[in-house]
């Protein structure tokens, strides 16, 4: 679809456009690949160096490292993205993801719309023809080798087009030997000194091999060289190895995830390929994956761009398989570890505290995965400790007990959209776990940040123990945040003229002091242009007036961290309170590619326009866009008490038995409800609003939070208890 939609847009260049479009692309740079690509270079090998040796089996590959590379140990290249964002409902929270992006971080120079090999995968040498535990033994075609994996078309990214494909080779020796590389030794300059009764060598000098290397090959000096106690690496022997012919075992065609799940009725499938070939049992093995993928256009540079995503997670080699083998005794989180928060994934500090309640989900989404062929008893828990601090709590005490199906018994919804499945409800505890209590609340201190770790382990009795873990930051900053950091595809809105506006609420009012935009890069920078900053008021759930606009603001890109958000600092700091939109109005007939978090949905909350009439983005997503507030400098109007975050009164205050409010909220509804919190966030008593009067003489003594909810609107008050 991203494909047509690039074509389509080509004409924006040859005829006028009447109407705002809004386009979805995917990313030409992946920052954290680039970031790390340094990594990556090979060392030059020198003689007298220890030889790698092949792996044994079994093979296990989960891709769950912290890392972006492909694990080192195990893989020959790094062509491929090891992440958790891109796949829909992981095997086990951890894929190798296929794309048109090299090592670097950036597209293939070869990218064109018809067809290219792109990103490898390629194993280290594997020995599959003998076994060394417990009992070593030579293997035979008849001890059932088999590899199997698990794979995605699309995922949360691009999906590849029927012509793209995901190809697997099995690599095994034909019996010649190939030129591999040269051998290199490492050489004291005294040496040349005294073969050439010299005190210097000289650049352009000629550097012949020692005794013990070829002595026909040789290297040029390139500088001066003349102490004797320095190294200077030479030639030594040119290196054959055995040549590794590679045959095509399995393949398949490109296509959406929703085509994907309707056909299989999973998110992932595995499959299972023989060694049935005596050539593929040798000391020698080796398998690869590779994809091969088209671009848009090579035509407009601002459309080229990362695309044709495949997934591939749990890689898996071993003898004693069957074709039948596709059962494995663990659990497994099928997902990232969720935001804690209501509306964000991230929030200003002093804007959570203000309205605690209401900024906090009661409840959040867990999806998990049973490999096995039998349902397995599990218990889950989360362990929630601040960063730099003390305070932490572990959810829920003794934790979750229930039955997890395996995986291929699993009902598979027909309601296959990603953000139509995530709306579903839950039908039990351990799908949706309680947010345990609050998060500490301290007036004096404008940041925290929580490292969350979730926590799945099988409990059958006798059974073999098994533990899968996955961990976030739930982080309290300085800005808003809707998206998780990472994008997987680029937002556009067209033609010149048009306006995309993102929607954010504060608790109270406060001071916007800029916005942090991700962009992505295009093939040269295409989108390096420039286009108006505006903030909106709300007008009924739309923008309304525009309360701040910047003229000739250029798209930058923050080259000092991976995915670096760049923050345009406004010239005046703009006071807003409830709802208020951030976003732009563009110049140019072309792509800005803001970064798309795919990952989430808050499509309800992006509106795009060209002539005044704003529309609801039809993508499901959000943008790498987060507006900055901070307290300092603050401008200064009174409170609204219009929204959500009103205060109200207790009294008496300080209090020993009873606190006494308003008789105004007194309520016979059961969602109305009086909350308490102490300053570590914990919830420590919940009342119904039958009466004005609440005992709190079993609390010990401190200051406390009291949070009522009425109406669907959210008071705040405070008190000390003696």
């Amino acid at each position: 679809m991203t494909k047509i939609f690039s074509i389509l847009l080509l004409f924006v260049f040859l005829i006028p456009v009447t109407y705002s479009q809004e386009v979805l692309t995917g990313i030409t740079v992946n920052e954290l690949i680039k970031n790390k690509s340094p990594e990556i270079k090979k060392k030059c090998g020198c003689k007298g160096e220890s030889k790698e040796s092949a792996l044994h089996l079994p093979f296990l590959e989960r891709f769950s490292g912290k890392g972006v590379f492909p694990d080192e140990s195990k893989w020959e290249d790094k062509n491929v993205f090891i992440n958790q964002s891109f796949p829909f409902r992981s095997v086990d929270h951890g894929v190798a993801t296929f794309d048109a992006l090299n090592s670097n971080g950036e597209m293939y120079d070869d990218a064109n719309w018809v067809s290219f090999k792109a990103d490898y995968l390629t194993s280290k040498t594997i020995r599959t023809d003998s076994v060394f535990e417990p009992v070593a033994k030579k293997l035979e075609i008849s001890d059932s080798l088999y590899l199997s994996f698990f794979y995605q078309p699309q995922g949360r990214g691009d999906e590849p087009e029927p012509w793209d494909s995901l190809v697997l080779q099995f690599g095994y020796p034909s019996g010649d030997t190939v030129f591999s590389h040269m051998d290199s030794i490492d050489v004291l300059v005294d040496y040349y000194l005294q073969l050439y009764n010299t005190d210097t060598i000289f650049p352009g000098d000629t550097l012949w091999a020692p005794p013990g290397c070829n002595p026909n090959v040789f290297s040029i000096s390139y500088t001066y060289l003349s102490d004797p106690n320095a190294w200077v690496k030479v030639p030594c022997d040119s290196v054959f190895v055995p040549e590794i012919k590679w045959q095509t075992v399995w393949q398949t065609e490109g296509m959406k995830l929703i085509d994907f799940q309707k056909k299989y009725k999973r998110n992932f499938v595995q499959v299972l390929i023989p060694l049935d070939s005596s050539k593929f049992l040798s000391p020698l093995f080796r398998f690869r994956f590779y994809n091969i993928a088209s671009i848009a256009s090579d035509i407009v540079p601002s459309w080229k761009s990362n695309c044709d995503q495949w997934n591939i997670d749990r890689v898996y080699l071993n003898y004693g398989r069957s074709i039948d083998d596709t059962a494995y005794q663990e659990v497994a989180f099928a997902d990232r570890a969720p935001s804690f928060l209501r509306r964000y994934r991230a929030m200003p500090y002093r804007q959570y505290v203000s309205d605690a309640y209401n900024s906090i989900s009661e409840s959040f989404k867990m999806y998990y995965n049973n490999l096995d062929n039998i349902p397995h008893q599990v218990n889950y828990r989360y362990v929630a400790k601040r960063i730099g601090g003390d305070e932490g709590y572990s959810y829920p005490q003794g934790g979750l007990d229930f039955t997890l199906q395996p995986y291929s018994a699993e009902q598979f919804s027909d309601t296959l959209e990603p953000w139509k499945i995530d709306a579903e409800p839950c039908q039990e505890d351990y799908q949706c776990p309680f947010v345990g209590q609050y998060f500490p609340l301290y007036y004096d201190i404008d940041s925290m940040s929580y490292l969350i770790t979730h926590y799945l382990e099988i409990t059958d009795p006798g059974g073999t123990q098994y533990v899968d873990s996955v961990s976030s930051v739930q982080g309290f900053y300085n800005y808003y945040a809707y998206d998780d950091g990472v994008p997987e595809l680029g937002y556009s809105v067209v033609p010149a003229g048009a306006q995309c506006a993102y929607k954010f609420t504060v608790n109270k009012p406060d001071t916007l002091r800029g916005v942090q935009i991700y962009f992505n890069r295009t093939v040269d920078n295409a989108n390096e242009v420039y286009f108006k900053l505006k903030v909106w008021r709300d007008n009924n759930g739309v923008p309304g007036q525009v309360i701040y606009s910047e003229e000739n603001v250029k798209v930058k890109w923050n080259t000092g961290t991976i995915y670096g958000f760049y923050y345009y600092k406004f010239t005046e700091p703009v006071v807003v309170q409830g709802d208020f939109y951030v976003g732009w109005e563009q110049y140019q007939n072309v792509s800005l590619n803001i970064g798309f978090d795919a990952d989430s949905d808050e499509n309800d909350k992006i509106f795009y326009t060209l002539d005044g009439d704003w529309q609801q983005s039809s993508f499901h997503g959000a943008l790498l866009i987060r507006p900055v507030v901070g307290f300092k400098g603050f401008v200064g109007i009174e409170e609204n008490t219009s929204g959500n975050g009103l205060k109200f009164n207790v009294y008496p205050n300080p209090a020993a038995g009873v606190i006494r409010f308003d008789k105004f909220f007194v309520s016979n509804s059961d969602a109305d409800r009086l909350v308490i919190i102490d300053l570590f966030g914990r919830k420590v008593k919940s009342v119904s609003l039958n009466n004005n009067v609440v005992d709190v003489s079993l609390l010990p003594p401190g200051f406390y939070i009291v949070n009522i909810l009425k109406g669907g609107k959210s008071y705040t008050s405070r008190f000390l208890k003696k």
